[in-house]
């Protein structure tokens, strides 16, 4: 969100700096006028861009703030046969979740189909490594992902030996 707050910040200034060159531009007052207008209806609809931009997946190789992260683990797939892959994906060191759609790959589907049904069945997570790499996806389903299954529990310590008492042992 940071990051939308940041461009949308830019848009804004930019606008706006457009809009200071119109009106100290020598032209007729309309012009002018229509200038700051148009400025007026650009920042909300740039706004409404960005916000519609964000309910939209992410094409993997379009990641550019977020490259140099090395795991992530996949939270949801959905396949649209021949289409695309989509993923919903959270980064390492990070809470929020994100989406994003990849081309259509036969082999990679079906491989994070069946990671998906194995780290279900075991109880474990989907990793992806290097995710954003350009190799871990173009090179066919050569795809960089295992299941990580759950740490095991703790052991508990035995138990104490028991005590029993022996009144004939305890006298008064």
């Amino acid at each position: 969100m940071d990051t939308m707050i940041l461009i949308f910040a830019a848009l804004i200034a930019i606008a706006a700096l457009l809009a200071s060159i119109a009106i100290w531009a020598p032209r007729r007052t309309r012009i002018r006028a229509s200038a700051v207008v148009i400025t007026a209806f650009f920042i909300p609809l740039g706004y409404l861009g960005l916000t519609e931009i964000l309910s939209q997946p992410k094409p993997m190789e379009h990641e550019w703030f977020k490259r140099h992260v090395d795991e992530a683990t996949v939270l949801g797939m959905s396949v649209d046969e021949g289409n695309a892959i989509y993923l919903w994906l959270r980064l390492d060191r990070s809470l929020e979740p994100r989406y994003y759609v990849l081309p259509w790959q036969a082999r990679v589907a079906e491989k994070l189909q069946n990671l998906i049904d194995e780290a279900i069945e075991k109880q474990g997570m989907v990793k992806i490594r290097n995710p954003f790499s350009r190799r871990s996806f173009d090179d066919l389903g050569n795809l960089n992902a295992e299941v990580i299954l759950p740490a095991p529990l703790p052991l508990k310590p035995p138990p104490p030996p028991a005590q029993y008492f022996n009144p004939r042992e305890h006298t008064i």
